[in-house]
């Protein structure tokens, strides 16, 4: 049972600090070498305790399962520009020896119902804690600046409607949700189109990338 939720997240915290660190580590090793990461910017958060609670309730999990069975308690999330960015970016999450990725659901290609679009890796973490080291289970969530825009948006109209969406709304944000894919698809096409253009124009480069803090958040 959980006596004290501060103490409880403690160790999810530490999870999501040390591994926004080192997922920005990599995005400026990118720039670095090649002037251009996967990497867009990374985000993470630990899971209110009203939002555990109302989880709990929803999902029928107990607080003495809630670590093995409540995934997302430690959340990350790495935005990327391009749709090829995601899946660069989960072969780099599956080399990595810190992390042991227990399942990947591929919403990119086999979007929800809803026109939901994400890549989601659950892995184990471990956190070194005074009292020895505490494995926990987090979640990291890789998608475009498209497709988070529509789920942030998606998110916040789910909490006005519950969830239960008039069809009318229903149908059209699936419709932006398919828009946002397809925005992603032609900037995917426009940049492969610029790339063979600098080909055959020697002394071009199109790689152009933002300041390395200007996105991060």
């Amino acid at each position: 049972m959980v006596e004290n939720w501060d103490d409880f997240l403690v160790p999810y915290k530490q999870a999501v600090d040390e591994l926004k660190v080192k997922l920005r580590g990599i995005r400026a090793q990118f720039l670095k070498i090649d002037g251009r990461s996967p990497i867009e910017f990374v985000t993470g958060r630990v899971k209110p305790v009203d939002s555990i609670k109302e989880k709990m309730v929803r999902r029928h999990i107990s607080e003495d399962r809630l670590e093995e069975d409540m995934e997302d308690i430690a959340g990350l999330r790495i935005m990327c520009q391009f749709v090829e960015d995601i899946y660069q970016v989960v072969d780099l999450l599956r080399k990595r020896t810190d992390i042991n990725i227990l399942e990947e659901r591929d919403y990119v290609h086999n979007k929800k119902p809803s026109g939901y679009r994400s890549y989601h890796i659950i892995f184990e973490y471990p956190v070194q804690m005074l009292d020895g080291e505490k494995v926990i289970l987090a979640e990291i969530q890789v998608r475009t600046l498209a497709m988070n825009f529509w789920a942030t948006v998606e998110h916040s109209l789910n909490y006005k409607y519950q969830g239960e969406f008039p069809d009318d709304l229903k149908g059209r944000l699936e419709r932006s949700a398919e828009a946002a894919f397809h925005l992603d698809e032609e900037m995917s096409e426009i940049r492969d189109e610029l790339q063979e253009t600098n080909k055959h124009e020697p002394g071009k480069d199109v790689r152009k990338s933002s300041d390395e803090d200007s996105h991060l958040q």
